[in-house]
């Protein structure tokens, strides 16, 4: 009882002397912040702004305005679900969104004059994305996906479907996506615009949003992407077109028939900008390519600046574009000119939210307003007023947060193979130069992704348990260029297991790490990573924990979303090459689980199309029959990952139990 009260004290007087630390709770009262639109008159910006409902299970988003000058903010919605895609009419007098009515996404217009929003679109199968079209139309062109056709009598039970490139939980064939056209106002029935077997891309998280229509300046020409089937192994078999709007004619802007994407119209309507993987490999990093409008060749413009770039939007004027990519531990923005050097824009220690896609938007004049967080502070709004001005700072939503004891974090580097490497160590509060510490890898997914000298809030979560934290990136990571990125073609496991641990051997000779006490985690190819070095360092490791691990590549190439399209990061197919088939097989993590010794948390959905959750059974027979300490739970619910308050809190507590469990004192 005494060694108790003792205790309670101690933890009583740590928090008056030294703060709070970062806890559970504090990860619900983080304010998200998302989607920038800079008003046509430059003068203010539409964001979603995200609050935790503990209570409901949910996500409350709200859309707020925020005056650049005085920073003033009024909340323009209210009690609406689903709110996201806010975008400005041409002029700026009104503003769109996205809302659910009834389990379906719609499209709402708000007057900024004053008013209720009225619900522009019913879409029986609801809206995926849509765009104001220039001029003074008062129209909107969308996506949304075909009705199932309907079937009568008998015929009205039969429920089967033929397969192709999908994942296993498909439960119907999918229909494709396609355009059509409303008047802003709803009082008139929408014009189907394009229609067929082909599909407009449909992007299933996480990744990229679904590239976007992009209109012409004169209103009468969209730029879209045509994929071969909604089968979204697929996927790959994309081109950008061109539709006119008037007549329905669609034909292609280049005569390439593979890995096109994203494609938007300069200002002056001459040039169309779109994403292409260097050279057509898909290994490669993504560029931006540039070609006339009217159709023909397109070149790339980012070939000097050797990243995977995310994001092109035209600067106003048409002769330069913002574009961004990972670049180190940090989000790269860089005036990339259409002929010519890219100029890097200074950020300062603000890291720009770029998870597959930059959270930003240009203004009528140039200036920038994107979303992004520092080390010790959440996501915040930020505003550039032209890309030579210090960032600012505009919104203080997540203050709570830096009131806390947070960990310190910085950047590392170390050479592999060949490779000068980077990634990101988080000390625990209090740190003690000199003192031992357990360390806990927390390994990214992807793989091209890149962890970020960023706010983390399980990297701090992490560290409040009095643990070194070391994120790192190993070759696939997508910020040191494309001979890093590349470097993972047909070497999923060792080359990268190798970057890996020659990081956690540079940490280890600063006399910080606790050797007899080391974690490994991670969430889908970060579960990859972790289980591969389980099997292949077995004896480094105190405990584990493998989230949506991919364990089994050929059940990632017969089961998952993207299934037959993760051949080419071996050289193709498992079933026509006997080699292939043992690169598969060698590359897999499972081939080595018989030697796994640490106790391991597996984490998986029950929904998950994007690694299937076998891979986890498997993992999971194969420490139990060896007699290493396991424990799997499944989430019943649809995604890569949960997406709801309560089961991302639940994997968050499952986590720190976990290893708290094996590598407490």
């Amino acid at each position: 009882m005494l060694l108790k009260k003792l205790a309670l004290l101690l933890m009583v007087l740590s928090a008056t002397l030294f703060g709070a630390r970062f806890g559970i709770d504090n990860i619900g009262r983080i304010v998200r912040l998302t989607d920038p639109q800079i008003a046509p008159d430059g003068k203010s910006i539409a964001i979603v702004v995200s609050r935790t409902n503990y209570e409901e299970d949910r996500y409350d988003p709200e859309l707020v305005l925020i005056d650049v000058a005085t920073h003033n903010q009024r909340t323009l919605t209210r009690d609406r679900r689903g709110v996201s895609q806010a975008r400005w009419s041409p002029d700026g007098s009104r503003l769109a969104f996205l809302a659910t009515v009834d389990t379906r996404t719609q499209i709402f217009v708000l007057p900024m004059t004053g008013g209720d929003a009225w619900q522009v679109t019913k879409s029986p199968t609801g809206i995926q994305q849509y765009a104001w079209r220039p001029g003074a139309s008062n129209e909107i062109a969308y996506v949304a996906s075909d009705e199932a056709p309907k079937v009568t009598g008998e015929e009205r039970h039969n429920r089967a479907f033929e397969i192709q490139n999908n994942h296993f939980l498909l439960q119907e064939a999918p229909r494709p996506a396609h355009v059509w056209l409303i008047a802003a106002d709803g009082k008139s029935a929408a014009r189907r615009l394009t229609s067929g077997a082909w599909t407009l891309p449909v992007s299933l998280p996480p990744g990229a949003p679904s590239s976007p229509l992009s209109w012409s300046p004169d209103g009468k020409r969209l730029a879209i992407v045509k994929v071969a089937s909604p089968y979204t192994g697929d996927g790959d078999k994309a081109a950008v077109q061109l539709l006119d709007v008037d007549s329905g004619n669609v034909r292609p802007l280049t005569g390439r028939t593979l890995n096109e994407s994203q494609p938007v119209f300069s200002p002056d309507g001459s040039r169309i900008a779109h994403w292409y993987p260097r050279d057509g490999e898909n290994r490669n990093v993504n560029e931006i390519y540039i070609g006339p409008a009217n159709g023909g060749d397109t070149a790339s413009v980012t070939r000097a600046l050797d990243r995977n770039v995310q994001r092109v939007i035209w600067m106003p004027g048409g002769k330069s574009m913002l574009v961004s990519a990972n670049d180190g531990t940090t989000t790269g923005l860089w005036i990339q000119p259409l002929e010519g050097a890219a100029r890097r824009i200074d950020m300062g220690k603000v890291v720009a939210t770029a998870g597959f896609w930059l959270d930003a938007s240009v203004g009528p004049k140039g200036e920038i307003a994107l979303t992004g967080s520092e080390p010790e502070r959440p996501a915040e709004l930020y505003y550039l007023a032209s890309p030579d001005y210090r960032v600012e700072r505009l919104t203080d939503y997540n203050h709570e947060t830096t009131t806390l004891e947070l960990g310190r974090s910085e950047t590392v580097q170390w050479d592999s193979d060949g490779f000068h490497m980077d990634g990101v160590v988080t000390y625990p509060p209090g740190f003690v130069a000199g003192k031992k510490y357990p360390m806990v890898l927390y390994i990214h997914g992807g793989p091209r992704s890149a962890s970020k000298q960023a706010f983390s809030s399980r990297a701090q979560l992490l560290a409040a348990q009095g643990w070194i934290v070391f994120e790192p990136n190993y070759r696939g990571s997508d910020n040191l260029g494309n001979a890093f990125q590349a470097g993972i073609w047909n070497d999923a496991g060792a080359g990268p297991g190798r970057d890996v641990m020659a990081g956690v051997a540079a940490l280890e000779r600063r006399g910080f790490v606790d050797a007899a006490k080391m974690g490994v985690s991670g969430w889908s190819y970060g579960g990859y990573m972790t289980t591969w070095l389980l099997g292949n360092y077995p004896e480094k490791w105190k405990a584990a924990v493998a989230g949506a691990a991919v364990t089994d590549w050929l059940d990632q190439y017969n089961y998952g979303d993207a299934n037959v399209r993760r051949g080419s990061a071996f050289g193709g197919s498992p079933y026509t090459d006997a080699k292939r088939m043992q690169a598969y097989r060698e590359q897999s993590p499972i081939y080595y689980a018989s030697k796994i010794q640490a106790p391991t948390l597996i984490l998986s959905d029950t929904g998950d199309f994007r690694v299937p959750i076998t891979q986890s059974f498997q993992l999971y027979h194969a420490l139990v029959d060896n007699g290493v300490p396991a424990q799997f739970i499944a989430y019943p619910v649809t995604g890569h990952s949960p997406s709801d308050p309560i089961h991302s809190r639940d994997i968050d507590r499952r986590w720190i139990a976990w290893l708290g469990k094996y590598l407490a004192p």
